[in-house]
């Protein structure tokens, strides 16, 4: 059986050259030892010091500022404007972050970033929200100078990092230093074609049963839940309380979620602009040579938005790290009109690339992984329900 190494070694037409590592390619996703490289050659950078546990298999965590400024209306630079250029004329306050600041629901707020690129020509990099912040419906993108698209790093890229923020349902509670996002860097293209994917499921298995590929790997809607409680998700309060984003294990479900129960049928109506956490019928496995990230939204299944932070790491679901059985917890929101979902159905694709090199930990080996091993579950912040 070929090894998780040696997957697709000339993929792009490179020659692999040696490393401690292993045999790295000349494309892929960066892991974490390349992203410290980069932060010892200043291609990363900060006023302060970046800290080790910012440091994830296979991206790197984004602090917030010591300032946010609430906006009249979100917005892309453009090719001509600065962020800050823009700010000025669109920023109808600006708040301190230093001691904690509460971002109010269906608000547009804009955070300068800690972390600083000067990336080299070969290097560019994507954002995502962590998964704790999927999770609360707290909508966030980065944006750059000069830039016309979300989330997106040219190559080459120097210069400061933005955040975008707009809590969709909780009110939170944020401060300097908080951690809501997440970047990846990314040297070529290594996406896959479905040959090359249908043959990486065939040697490490990405999931268990027959994978239905199609522009990446499908995952399906579970709406049967457990046998023991027919438990099946979770459906977003209004009116609650502030959710602190640096407080885990705090908070009681049930002041937040209404849980969602199977009743006898396989479906069940999204009402509009509701937020609903679910799961996903299949287990997903990356391996260590891989990183994968959930395709957010797609038309041709449904006018529904599925999975606000979609980045996997490499481990993820992973028996040797420990997490054999992990399932993907699904963040969504119907548009317009209500919307059925079947048990079963399509409810989104994994895109895998290959990494560059593989990562000495895996996510679940002892980095602070909180969704490890997870099935249907909320984000850290609260307390496991006795229900």
């Amino acid at each position: 059986m070929t090894s998780a190494n040696d997957l697709f070694p000339g993929h792009d037409g490179a020659v692999p050259t040696q490393s401690r590592h292993g045999a790295p390619h000349a494309t892929g996703i960066l892991p974490a030892h390349a992203i410290k490289s980069l932060i010892r050659d200043q291609e990363i950078w900060s006023s302060n010091e970046i800290e080790d546990s910012q440091v994830q298999p296979a991206s790197l965590d984004l602090r917030l500022g010591t300032v946010a400024y609430r906006l009249r209306a979100s917005f892309l630079p453009g090719e001509r404007s600065s962020v800050m250029s823009k700010v000025e004329t669109l920023a109808l306050h600006e708040i301190d972050l230093t001691q904690g600041a509460v971002l109010e629901v269906g608000c547009v707020y804009l955070v300068p970033l800690q972390e600083t690129l000067a990336l080299s020509e070969r290097t560019a990099a994507a954002t995502n929200p962590k998964s704790s912040t999927g999770r609360l419906d707290v909508f966030t993108r980065v944006i750059t100078d000069f830039g016309t698209q979300f989330d997106q790093i040219v190559c080459g890229y120097k210069g400061h990092l933005y955040l975008e923020i707009s809590p969709r349902t909780f009110p939170v509670l944020v401060r300097q230093g908080s951690k809501l996002s997440q970047i990846r860097f990314r040297r070529g293209q290594a996406t896959h074609t479905d040959t090359e994917l249908r043959h990486l499921h065939d040697t490490v298995k990405l999931l268990d049963g027959t994978p239905n590929i199609d522009n990446g790997l499908a995952l399906t809607i579970d709406l049967k839940g457990n046998s023991d409680d027919g438990l099946i998700g979770y459906r977003a309060r209004r009116h609650s309380a502030v959710i602190d984003m640096d407080v885990p294990n705090a908070l009681d479900v049930l002041d937040f979620w209404d849980p969602v129960y199977m009743r006898g049928r396989d479906n069940l109506i999204l009402d509009p602009d509701e937020f609903y956490i679910l799961a996903s019928c299949e287990a997903v496995h990356v391996p260590a040579s891989h990183a994968a990230e959930m395709v957010p939204f797609n038309p041709l299944v449904g006018e529904f938005r599925v999975h606000y932070a979609g980045f996997f790491d490499p481990g993820f679901g992973s028996k040797a790290a420990g997490g054999a059985g992990s399932r993907a917890v699904l963040e969504v929101r119907s548009h317009e009109v209500p919307f059925i979902l079947e048990h079963g159905q399509i409810i989104g694709r994994l895109i895998y690339e290959r990494l560059t090199d593989t990562p000495a930990s895996l996510y679940g080996q002892g980095i602070g992984s909180n969704y490890q091993k997870q099935g249907l579950k909320l984000s850290k912040h609260f307390r496991t329900p006795a229900f």
